[in-house]
């Protein structure tokens, strides 16, 4: 009897996985798919599309018009009362006001000044009387209106700002007053030349005790002649680096009166005598509370943002899949933009952290919705939203500069030419970042938030139970800053440069870093800023100032694990194989990304050996190879047709020049009419 020779085991490659662009595409799109959609339509049509090279007084009446269409015809009033013809959809309404960014950001501001801020603030600081008496003129755009907050001299500081509103119990009037040239209301959408009212924030002032700032119904202009009205005086701020499709404008008031049923009273009102009144006792928290309700300028600009970053991956993606430059390895073809590892390093990583920020802006739209909604208003619901708002609208603002700025770069001269959009998008975009918040002032509030959180944490632990938490935080800075944990992980990995990689790439593991990131720099700076709580005022500002740059970190780390959580949530949802995997290795490159980005506070604070770190960069580049086939796939599942994407070099153009150049040199190839190169010519 003969032995049987054992055949050896041959493993089957594993098939390449194949994304299902079309569930993923749906995936994308979110709870509210039917209304973005709907008004990725609108922004397909020729009618709201932006027109390149017009003046900027031509792109003004063009907007203008735009917004007596949508008013018309857009279902653009789903956040208002269905008794004024709405239907109190609140989420659905910022899904499809989003996605105007697609035709025109101009059209998308001007939209959000007239029914996000200018009516919602009728709506949600005034009362019934102002909803029947205001509002419908408002939504219909019958009153085009400006929202009057920001100051000259003051900026994101609301609360400091100097107009003042004095009622004079005589007449039962207010009187509207700019005291002097920093108090002028400034960047004013709809000021300059369209409106006719505005909601002017103002220092309410009334028995001569001021209540702080609140907001009040202001005629501007005579709605037949457009003539100022008497006291009222607008300048025209003119030509802006971008969005000027839009009239922005300054507003002065020399003693106006209103009458006193003006003032937006749901949180503050002043009877016919001068008493003030309130349900909110603290002026703090009135004041927050009525700057709360008019979050939803911050959640829209989070998702506009995120949608314009969608718009130039797809550009970049498309033609860097198409345009070919060098001949690299081959003797007759040149090479693929995005076969360069440099241009998927400069494009796949913000395609993932535009997936994180989409998944994390469909978070935020849910708690906007729920707490307006009214199924969770509680005062810790919209600090929470308040908080999310806060930290994601400047992670998405500056993500969308940046990724267009990269976009145009990475089509070289074509990137350039406005019919490929990415300039005007970019020059559009810029003063997302300053308004609705200035990016690093919300930074701060969102650190804030988080440092009192953590002091409530505290609250109810006995001095003893401090006294050990005290003690544990020492020993694990103690444990972290001592080459012992970096020997562990050493130690661990057994100088397996595939061991390192592994320790970094499981969910875990990714979680596990920028947590505890988070949570060192919060009990860091708590502890740095714990001496102000009984400092003189000046003595605890200088000590948070010096803090300042820690306090922006602090939240900008806190923010993107929040986009990271996002991302792995959604990521649990998906159902297709292929699709999980493609979308897993996309969500690994944008956690390893944040952890290569900060790669010197993991070394510095003993969180990865000199190993681990080494690994990190390595694996980035694995990835951005397994990526690689799939990022037409990943764009185009953005879901964005042709028509609201307007880039000429994403319609195929680029890929017949190609085929026609490499047909050209085959054909003189196979006829043998193709010249020697000298550098081939023996001697």
């Amino acid at each position: 009897m003969t032995a049987t020779a054992e055949r050896p085991t041959v493993t089957a490659p594993t098939p390449e996985p194949v994304v299902d662009v079309d569930s993923l595409a749906t995936l994308l799109l979110g709870r509210w798919a039917e209304m973005r959609l709907a008004a990725r339509t609108l922004a397909g049509d020729p009618r709201f599309a932006r027109i390149e090279g017009l003046s900027m007084a031509d792109h003004r009446e063009r907007v203008l018009s735009q917004l007596m269409t949508l008013a018309a015809e857009g279902d653009v009033l789903r956040a208002f009362p269905t008794a004024l013809g709405g239907s109190d959809q609140h989420g659905a309404s910022l899904a499809r006001f989003e996605e105007l960014v697609a035709a025109d950001p101009s059209l998308q501001i001007k939209a959000g000044v007239q029914w996000g801020l200018f009516a919602s603030a009728i709506m949600h600081l005034g009362t019934a009387s102002h909803h029947e008496r205001l509002l419908p003129d408002a939504m219909s755009v019958a009153v085009p209106g400006a929202f009057a907050m920001t100051e000259v001299g003051h900026g994101s500081d609301v609360a400091s700002i100097a107009t003042t509103a004095t009622y004079d119990v005589a007449t039962r009037e207010f009187v509207i007053h700019t005291p002097f040239r920093g108090a002028w209301k400034e960047y004013l959408g709809n000021a300059a030349k369209h409106g006719t009212a505005a909601v002017v924030f103002a220092q309410l002032v009334t028995r001569g005790v001021n209540h702080g700032v609140h907001a009040l119904y202001v005629p501007l202009r005579d709605p037949q002649t457009m003539d100022l009205l008497p006291g009222v005086s607008a300048r025209d701020d003119g030509l802006k680096g971008g969005l000027n499709g839009i009239d922005n404008g300054q507003l002065c008031f020399d003693h106006v009166r209103v009458p006193r049923e003006n003032l937006l009273n749901r949180y503050g009102d002043v009877a016919e005598d001068g008493a003030y009144t309130s349900p909110i006792a603290s002026p703090g928290r009135r004041f927050f509370t009525m700057l709360g309700t008019l979050v939803q300028g911050r959640v829209s600009l989070d998702g506009a943002a995120n949608n314009a970053a969608k718009i130039a991956l797809i550009t970049a993606v498309t033609y860097g899949n198409q345009r070919r430059q060098f001949a690299g390895g081959s003797d007759s073809d040149e090479t693929v933009l995005l076969d360069y590892q440099q241009h998927q390093r400069r494009l796949l990583p913000l395609l993932a952290e535009t997936y994180a920020g989409a998944f994390a802006h469909e978070r935020l739209l849910e708690l906007f919705d729920s707490v307006f909604s009214g199924r969770t208003d509680t005062d810790a619901d919209r600090q929470d939203l308040e908080t999310l708002a806060a930290a994601l609208k400047p992670m998405s603002t500056w993500h969308a500069l940046s990724t267009l700025q990269t976009a145009r770069e990475a089509c070289g001269g074509a990137g350039f030419m406005v019919e490929n959009r990415l300039t005007s998008l970019r020059a559009d975009l810029d003063v997302y970042v300053t308004f609705e918040g200035d990016n690093t002032v919300l930074l701060q509030l969102v650190a804030k938030r988080l440092l009192a959180d953590y002091g409530r944490e505290l609250t109810d632990v006995d001095a003893g139970g401090i006294a050990r938490y005290i003690a544990t935080r020492a020993a694990d800075a103690a444990l972290h800053r001592t080459p012992l944990q970096r020997a562990l992980q050493t130690l661990a990995d057994q100088g397996d440069a595939r061991r390192s990689v592994g320790q970094l790439r499981g969910a875990e593991a990714q979680r596990e870093l920028p947590t505890d990131r988070v949570d060192s720099m919060v009990a860091e700076l708590a502890a740095a800023l714990r001496p102000a709580t009984r400092a003189s005022r000046a003595d605890a500002a200088a000590l948070v100032n010096r803090h300042q740059h820690v306090l922006i970190e602090t939240a900008r780390a806190h923010a993107e694990l929040i986009q990271w959580e996002a991302f792995t949530a959604a990521l649990a949802t998906v159902e297709d194989p292929g699709t999980a995997r493609v979308l897993a290795w996309l969500r690994d490159l944008f956690g390893l990304t944040l952890i290569e980005r900060n790669l010197s506070w993991y070394l510095i604070h003993g969180r990865l050996s000199a190993g681990r770190a080494r690994t990190v960069t390595s694996y980035v580049d694995r990835l951005l190879t397994r990526l690689r086939p799939h990022a037409q796939d990943l764009v185009d599942a953005f879901g964005y047709a042709p028509e609201a994407v307007r880039a000429t070099i994403t319609t195929g153009i680029e890929r017949e020049r190609q085929d026609e150049a490499r047909a050209y040199y085959r054909s003189r190839r196979a006829a043998g009419t193709t010249p020697v190169p000298e550098k081939s010519r023996t001697a």
